[in-house]
């Protein structure tokens, strides 16, 4: 596969989906420094500057070995970074990986999450060749557990006591969603748009 491919420009209505750059740190930090943002992550919420321009380093190197796919989510109408959307943990060979978000809090509520997650599940689907995406979020995330739901993923499981940071253990909700479930659930649009 062509390394071009895990590093894509992804356009939505609203959204230039791409990746981040060394410019894009202060505003890294100051969306996950948010202990709002970061509440139900499984790491602690960022401190300084260097945490956002290791992040970005490691998602250039995690995208140059084809593992993941890290991007940040640009609002058209400003420029400015919403968040981040990535697909991760990816496995060739069983052609999966996992998908996550990570929005800025004045960027909530808006829809953001869908239009960026769909477009990112489709370049799986469709570009990458991917048969199944998952997700792993904490069960109390009720509004993660609702945007996965919008974006056709099913609670598969459920992970007890999964995750321990800063002292407070955490389960783990897991979701998934497979190609095939997609044409299911959409080949009628589909097949609508392409007549269109």
């Amino acid at each position: 596969m062509s390394k071009e491919l895990f590093s894509p420009v992804i356009e939505t209505e609203r959204l230039t989906i791409r990746a981040l750059t060394a410019d894009d740190a202060e505003s890294l930090l100051e969306i996950f420094s948010d202990p709002e943002v970061m509440r139900y992550w499984n790491t602690a919420p960022w401190t300084s500057i260097e945490d956002a321009l290791d992040f970005i380093e490691q998602s250039g190197d995690a995208m140059q070995r084809q593992e993941a796919i890290i991007l940040g989510m640009y609002l058209k109408s400003t420029g400015e970074l919403a968040g981040k959307c990535m697909l991760f943990s990816y496995d060739s060979a069983s052609r999966r990986a996992e998908i996550g978000f990570g929005l800025s809090r004045a960027c909530w509520g808006k829809g953001y999450i869908n239009e960026a997650g769909e477009a990112l599940i489709q370049y799986g689907f469709n570009v990458l060749g991917l048969r199944r995406i998952e997700a792993e979020i904490d069960p109390d995330n009720q509004s993660s557990g609702k945007a996965l739901e919008k974006l056709g993923f099913s609670q598969e499981g459920l992970l007890r006591q999964r995750w321990e940071v800063n002292g407070i253990v955490s389960d783990s909700a897991m979701y998934g969603r497979l190609a095939s479930d997609h044409a299911a659930q959409h080949g009628q649009a589909a097949m609508h748009g392409a007549n269109a």
